[in-house]
């Protein structure tokens, strides 16, 4: 048995100015944490977190402690609202939630990546085994330091994304002619068109993931260009909003040839793929200059496999093989990196979220556990 959820409230250093919209945000900035207590000696204990998603009522929490880990759904100060997300602030506020466990006297803590979750916690295990990040991606100081990060004695990955950089390269819609227009599209190398239908040529494809490089690399530029253009005036405003459309258009939605798994066809994680792209919300669509240097952008220092390759821990994966948005070259990045120190277990036919598949949890959470307290 496991005890009832608690409440974790975790006081963090502030942010940047106007990081959030409550003045009690900015004045007593807090993050919170759901927590269930395994039973017994406080031997291991595990955090999983996204940047941006409520994790509080997580599926692993009560299974993981039913089976001897304490498991805490950690929030970040951005919990459903990436408007100005910086992932350097996000490893910060994981940072507080992995002093606080410690704090309660667990032996061990394990950081858990689900999802987006997944390039958060191996940037933070980068930076607790080597501190680097004395900048953003922006170039200004991170205001981090070393003390921010307590070492995590292993890393399990699920439904784990590479990066937020490497979605929005993937997915971006290179079909965008205005970028103050979100009906304009370009014909040659728009998936959604009638004109070319899936499965994709290998030509297409080349053609369309340039041309998303290019959108992205435009993008990028004038968040550069217009960062300088702000900064030559010290006095004047150093950040500003903007919007990005149609940020949803990864041909594997379309094409289940494509990096092949047991994924439906034409369908992506939030369901049809192309009224998501044209949606008033998804990836990326409301972001700021600094925000998207952070998340999005080639800059961004939150590369998943990249910082994982850093670390030495031990590292286990669970690849859902369901998954619209997670692949096989997805897996193949993150054991890559692993080297001899990751291990790979599919779950066959989880889907993202695992919805509908409590036995699929229910595997997830044995594996999972005998591997933690095993560490």
């Amino acid at each position: 048995m496991s005890s009832e959820l608690k409440l974790a409230v975790i006081d963090v250093k502030p942010g940047g100015a106007q990081e959030s919209q409550s003045g009690l945000a900015m004045l007593r900035p807090r993050i919170f944490g759901a927590y269930r207590e395994a039973e017994g000696p406080k031997k291991c204990a595990a955090i999983v977190m996204h940047p941006v998603s409520n994790f509080m009522g997580h599926y692993l929490i009560e299974p993981l402690a039913k089976r001897g880990v304490t498991c805490m759904g950690l929030n970040s100060r951005y919990v459903n609202n990436d408007t100005m997300l910086l992932n350097e602030r996000v490893i910060q506020d994981l940072g507080a939630g992995v002093k606080y466990l410690r704090e309660q006297g667990y032996e061990k803590v394990v950081l858990l990546g689900n999802s987006g979750g997944a390039s958060i916690v191996s940037f933070y295990q980068a930076q607790a085994e080597k501190f680097t990040a004395t900048h953003g991606a922006d170039g200004r100081p991170s205001d981090l330091s070393p003390e921010d990060f307590p070492k995590a004695d292993g890393i399990s990955l699920f439904g784990a994304h590479e990066g937020r950089s490497h979605l929005f390269l993937k997915w971006i819609d290179p079909a965008v002619i205005d970028e103050s227009d979100p009906l304009s599209a370009d014909p040659a190398v728009d998936i959604y068109s009638p004109a070319n239908p899936a499965p994709f040529s290998k030509d297409f494809l080349e053609r369309f993931h340039a041309a998303q490089k290019a959108r992205r690399d435009k993008i990028e530029n004038w968040v550069l260009a217009r960062l300088r253009l702000l900064e030559s005036d010290p006095r004047g405003p150093q950040d500003q909003a903007f919007v990005i459309y149609r940020t949803h258009a990864e041909p594997r939605c379309l094409d289940a040839t494509l990096d092949a798994n047991d994924r439906p066809p034409k369908l992506s994680i939030w369901g049809d793929p192309k009224a998501v792209n044209y949606g008033p919300n998804s990836v990326g669509r409301f972001t700021t200059l600094h925000a998207f240097l952070s998340q999005w952008s080639s800059r961004s220092q939150a590369d998943g496999p990249t910082n994982l390759a850093k670390t030495s821990v031990p590292m286990l994966l669970f690849t859902y093989t369901a998954d619209a948005s997670t692949f096989p070259s997805t897996r193949d990045a993150w054991m890559k990196a692993a080297g001899a120190r990751g291990r790979n277990v599919d779950i066959r036919g989880g889907n993202h979220y695992l919805a509908g598949q409590p036995e699929l949890v229910t595997q997830v959470a044995d594996e999972m556990a005998a591997w933690i307290k095993g560490l």
